[in-house]
C-alpha cells in the first residue's frame, strides 16, 4: 500500500463520480434482475460494511434482505432469492467459496473478467477505477452509490441516484479542499486510538472510517452504532483519553454526548452541529442523509492519509 496514491485516489473520488452517474443515466445496471422475492448480500470487509446498510434500507421498504459475512457460508437460495456477491477487486477468497455452490448470483466488482464474475447472471461493474493506493475507498463509495440504485430498481422509489452521486461529487470536492483539516488532526490525535460513531442506517460509514485508520496509518481505531454505544463504548470514556467521530442523525446523538460531556472525552461532529462537540467538519448537503451515506467517510480517509504520511 502507498500513503502518497491513495492521497491521489481520495483527490479523483468527484471525478470518479460524476462517471458512475453519467453510466447510470445511460443504462440501468439492474434491469435483467426478473422477480426478487429475497436478497442476500455477500461481502467482507468494507463491502459487507456497504452491504449491511443496503439490507437495512430494504427491509425498511418491505423487502426482505440481508448482508452475511461470505466467511459464513456456502449459501444456497431459495426459489426468488437474488445473491448480490460484492468483492472490489473480484478475487476475494471468502465471497468466492461462498459462491461455489451455485451460479446465478450477480456479481459487483471493479475489476472486469475478475474471478467472482464467474457464472454471473449479471455482472454491474462499480466504474471507480483503479486505485493505486492499495486501499478500498472509492470502490466502497461506488458500491454504496450502486446499492441505491439497486434499492430503487426493486422498490420503486424515486431516489434519482445520479442526481445524488453529483451532489456527493460536489460535497467530496469541498472537503478535498482541507479547510478544516489541521484542526481535526489536533483534536483527534491521542494515545489511546479514533474511535467513530454512526447511526444505524449509516454504520458503513463509522465501520469504514475506523478501518481506513487502521489499514493505512496503522492506528488503534473501531466503531460503534450511536444508540449501542451507551451499552458498549461508554466505559472507554471513564479510563482512556476517547476521541471519536460522531456522525449524526441518531435520535440518540444526545444521550452519547452526555457522557462524551460529563468525562470531557472529545468528539469532533462531521456533517452537522452537535452540543458538545469540540468541533464540526460541515460539507454542501450534509443535512441529506443520503449525500452523507456517500460522502462522509472522506474526512476518516484524509485524516488517515495525513497521519499515514
Amino acid at each position: 500500500m502507498y500513503p502518497d496514491l491513495f492521497r491521489a485516489d481520495l483527490a479523483a473520488k468527484p471525478s470518479a463520480l460524476a462517471d458512475l452517474a453519467a453510466s447510470l443515466r445511460a443504462e440501468n445496471p439492474f434491469a435483467g434482475l426478473g422477480d426478487v422475492r429475497r436478497v442476500v448480500f455477500l461481502g467482507m470487509g468494507s463491502s459487507r460494511y456497504a452491504a449491511g446498510v443496503a439490507a437495512l434500507r430494504l427491509r425498511r421498504a418491505g423487502i426482505d434482505a440481508v448482508a452475511e459475512y461470505a466467511s459464513a457460508l456456502p449459501y444456497r437460495p431459495g426459489p426468488g432469492t437474488v445473491v448480490v456477491a460484492i468483492s472490489a477487486t473480484g478475487g476475494s477468497r471468502e465471497v468466492l467459496d461462498a459462491l461455489a455452490e451455485h451460479e446465478g448470483h450477480v456479481a459487483l466488482t471493479n475489476v472486469e473478467g475478475s474471478p467472482v464474475t464467474e457464472g454471473a447472471r449479471l455482472v454491474v461493474p462499480m466504474l471507480a477505477g483503479p486505485e493505486k493506493g492499495g486501499v478500498a475507498c472509492r470502490s466502497f463509495q461506488h458500491t454504496l452509490g450502486l446499492l441505491l440504485a439497486l434499492e430503487e430498481h426493486l422498490t420503486g422509489r424515486p431516489l434519482n441516484v445520479p442526481e445524488l452521486l453529483l451532489r456527493a461529487a460536489d460535497a467530496s470536492a469541498d472537503l478535498l479542499e482541507r479547510r478544516w483539516l489541521d484542526a481535526a488532526l489536533e483534536l483527534l490525535d491521542g494515545p489511546d486510538g479514533l474511535y467513530a460513531i454512526a447511526p444505524a442506517e449509516r454504520l458503513s460509514s463509522a465501520e469504514q472510517s475506523a478501518l481506513m485508520v487502521r489499514e493505512g496509518p496503522r492506528r488503534v481505531a473501531d466503531a460503534c452504532e450511536t444508540g449501542d454505544w451507551a451499552h458498549v463504548d461508554v466505559y472507554l470514556t471513564k479510563t482512556r483519553d476517547y476521541r471519536a467521530l460522531l456522525f449524526p442523525g441518531s435520535r440518540y446523538d444526545a444521550q452519547a454526548m452526555e457522557w462524551v460531556t460529563q468525562r470531557n472525552s472529545t468528539v469532533l461532529a462531521v456533517g452537522g452541529e452537535v452540543e458538545g462537540a469540540r468541533a464540526s467538519v460541515r460539507y454542501p448537503g450534509d443535512a441529506d442523509p443520503d449525500v452523507a451515506l456517500l460522502t462522509e467517510t472522506l474526512v476518516a480517509e484524509l485524516i488517515a492519509a495525513a497521519w499515514w504520511n
